[in-house]
């Protein structure tokens, strides 16, 4: 778990990174484009997230919008920026439900800030309720493959 599960001062309920928390204001991709000194960035549904693969350098924070429950472009945003190589904060905003928070950590998010607080004991449980998993992903786990033939 994180050190700051559920104890962040801002919009960020939960955070699973140990440097300090970028506080700089994210403008969109068009906008970040067309600028030189932006070092954060929010993803909206349809933004082409591979824009952003040649200024990953200059980026701490990526948001990623997810507006609805029912739209998941935000996952391949993610995944599309962790295996390009970024490895800043890449945090999930909007309606972010407790039943995806696994799924996302897998994508690469490893900051939240649902638009309702979430409860953090089923929060805890939903993100400990898989321990292995069987396909590899933007995260670090190990998949049951790997483990068995170590």
């Amino acid at each position: 778990m994180a050190d700051s599960f559920g104890t962040s001062p801002d919009d960020v309920q939960f955070r699973f990174r140990d440097d300090e928390t970028a506080d700089i204001a994210q403008v969109t991709v068009d906008s970040f484009l067309e600028q030189d000194d932006a070092a954060a960035v929010r993803i909206e549904p349809g933004d082409d997230a591979s824009a952003l693969i040649p200024h990953l350098t200059r980026l701490r924070l990526v948001e990623v919008n997810f507006p609805v429950f029912g739209d998941g472009r935000g996952y391949s945003s993610a995944r599309t920026l962790r295996e390009a190589g970024y490895s800043g904060e890449l945090r999930a905003v909007g309606d972010v439900l407790v039943d995806q928070l696994a799924y996302m950590r897998r994508c690469g998010f490893d900051s939240f800030a649902p638009d309702k607080p979430l409860d953090e004991d089923d929060a805890q449980a939903a993100l400990e309720r898989w321990p292995y998993a069987y396909q590899s992903a933007a995260d670090a786990r190990r998949t049951i493959a790997e483990l068995r033939h170590e």
